[in-house]
């Protein structure tokens, strides 16, 4: 009989890009949306009878979160925690800065909440589930300070105290895998927050706190484990797809920035059964997020060109930026207000950017280039390189969006 497990993470209360304040509640629209997702999750538990739910870490933004929203996860905790057992893995938005401070969801084992285990150390959990025994074994987040604390680090540098701390972890979570080996007919999961080298990432490097540093695959994908469910990582993949045991991050269950605008969201429905367990990705109904670009230089009437471009997509309860190429001559043409009122039904307008072109000799340097912006330094460059025009697009939309997260974050 295979065990029912509901694997999510990194929900991260407290995010509120893009949103507006709720006067009645005092809450973000943005952490409703969060809000919201939490409540798909738990539906989906309760409607396929979940045996298990493990939470791999990042509750919330930041480690001092208002009680208001504390108090909407422990809701949310509390109600998971009626269906099934629910692991918390302390990840590193939840870990306090002063060694002897609690993290975010100690409460819940402070109050011996019942079906609650929350993962504040290197631990083998044996849980009894509808469905049998499991074992958990749970790493949160390697603090750098704590787990080199007892060693001489004077004089190394940065990358030998990344090895020295990758090495630690390797030690920690080996014998994590040892101690479920002693039980080797009963099903074993180990949840981590942290970074297994290679991993894609999307923006979460704007909401990162501290230096990581990335473990290797084989650290974790250890045949002792029938799963390995991660958080830290916002982008949903499996690190060692085609091979046993999965070593999958759920991602992240709302879009934070443009830099997941094209990422699916949501968590893991995993059967568990000892040497053979199989898992699917759950999409949920995250808040679109959607980027309209239009290319009006040499056009003679743009705000026609710009609105065409906006009929061409659903914007409806969505977050909209509208990046617009234009040149001086056209730039006195565009109307923010006629742009705003096609945008009618959005959820958020995020923001209306104008990217003007100014002309310049082909050569760098013979004219002055100070008034130009950098993604018109990056054209001029990748056209002085012979680059094809398809190619220079993407490459110039993909600067784009690094520097428009670059300023957001600044910000912040």
């Amino acid at each position: 009989m295979s065990i029912k497990l509901l694997h999510f993470a990194d929900v991260h209360i407290g995010m509120e890009n893009y949103g507006r304040v709720d006067s009645r509640t005092g809450i973000s629209s943005r952490v409703m949306d969060l809000l919201r997702r939490l409540n798909e999750i738990i539906a989906f538990a309760e409607e396929n009878d979940a045996d298990l739910a493990i939470f791999a870490g990042d509750a919330f933004k930041t480690r001092s979160p208002n009680p208001t929203f504390q108090r909407e996860f422990a809701r949310r905790i509390r109600r998971l925690a009626d269906q099934c057992p629910v692991v918390l893995l302390v990840g590193n938005h939840d870990i306090p800065t002063m060694t002897g401070k609690a993290s975010t969801v100690e409460i819940f084992e402070t109050l011996g909440v019942d079906n609650v285990y929350v993962g504040s150390q290197p631990r083998v959990f044996w849980i009894e589930t509808k469905a049998g025994p499991v074992q958990v074994g749970t790493m949160p987040y390697p603090v750098r300070q704590r787990l080199l604390a007892d060693i001489n680090t004077r004089g190394m540098n940065l990358n030998t105290l990344d090895e020295l701390l990758r090495e630690q972890v390797g030690v920690i979570i080996n014998d994590l895998a040892q101690q479920v080996q002693q039980y080797p007919d009963i099903p074993a999961i180990l949840t981590g927050h942290f970074t297994v080298q290679g991993a894609k990432l999307s923006s979460e490097r704007g909401v990162m706190l501290g230096r990581d540093v990335a473990v290797l695959t084989s650290t974790v994908a250890d045949p002792a484990w029938d799963y390995v469910a991660l958080g830290h990582i916002h982008y949903h993949q499996d690190m060692n797809a085609a091979a046993y045991p999965p070593v999958v991050y759920s991602g992240s269950i709302e879009r934070i920035d443009f830099g997941e605008e094209k990422d699916p969201k949501g968590f893991c429905w995993v059967e568990i059964e000892r040497g053979a367990t199989n898992y699917e990705f759950i999409e949920v109904a995250a808040r679109p997020f959607v980027t309209i670009r239009a290319d009006v230089r040499g056009h003679t009437d743009p705000m026609s060109e710009i609105l065409n471009q906006i009929r061409r997509y659903d914007v409806r309860d969505s977050v909209v930026r509208v990046i617009i190429k234009a040149t001086p001559e056209v730039e006195p043409k565009l109307t923010d207000r006629d742009i705003t009122n096609a945008l009618e039904g959005c959820a958020y307008i995020a923001a209306i950017q104008r990217d003007i072109e100014h002309p310049v000799r082909a050569r760098l340097g013979v004219e002055n280039v100070e008034g130009l912006s950098a993604v018109e330094l990056l054209d001029m460059y990748l056209r002085k390189n012979d680059l094809d025009d398809e190619r220079i697009q993407v490459l110039t939309e993909y600067a784009e969006d690094l520097i428009y997260n670059e300023n957001l974050n600044g910000r912040k």
